[in-house]
């Protein structure tokens, strides 16, 4: 049985769950996760689609590419989801809007090649140029 995981937006508006392990955890440092967040990079956590739900509030989409739609809250700007075509059995969710973000340890980095060059974060964790699905 997997365990059951909560998160939510700023303001509270969205709230959602997930039961599934903590998985796929990844620092994505792409320019799009840094233009849609305002952050230096975005670390994400993948879980089988049918596992998700929105508990509380529906969220606004932008079609942040041709693959991707990126889900936040409409009223605070949080972003809290990913889908991508490119792999359409899962979801990806931001590890800070969990309610227990301390509990989803990254396992890499992906998209270094786009790395801003005076971020160090992780040294020890494994590496890819894009991101290998």
């Amino acid at each position: 049985m997997s365990e059951l995981h909560l998160g939510g937006c700023h303001c509270g508006s969205l709230r959602y769950q997930f039961s599934a392990p903590l998985r796929d955890i990844a620092h994505c440092h792409c320019s799009v996760c840094r233009r849609t967040s305002g952050g230096t990079m975005v670390t994400w956590l993948t879980v089988p689609l049918e596992c998700f739900a929105w508990t509380t509030g529906e969220p606004a989409q932008y079609r942040s590419s041709a693959t991707s739609t990126r889900y936040f809250c409409p009223t605070c700007g949080a972003q809290l989801a990913l889908f991508t075509s490119l792999s359409p059995h899962s979801l990806d969710v931001t590890v800070a809007t969990l309610d227990q973000p301390e509990r989803a340890r990254p396992d890499r980095h992906i998209w270094v090649k786009s790395r801003l060059p005076w971020l160090h974060l992780d040294p020890h964790l494994p590496e890819e140029d894009e991101e290998r699905l």
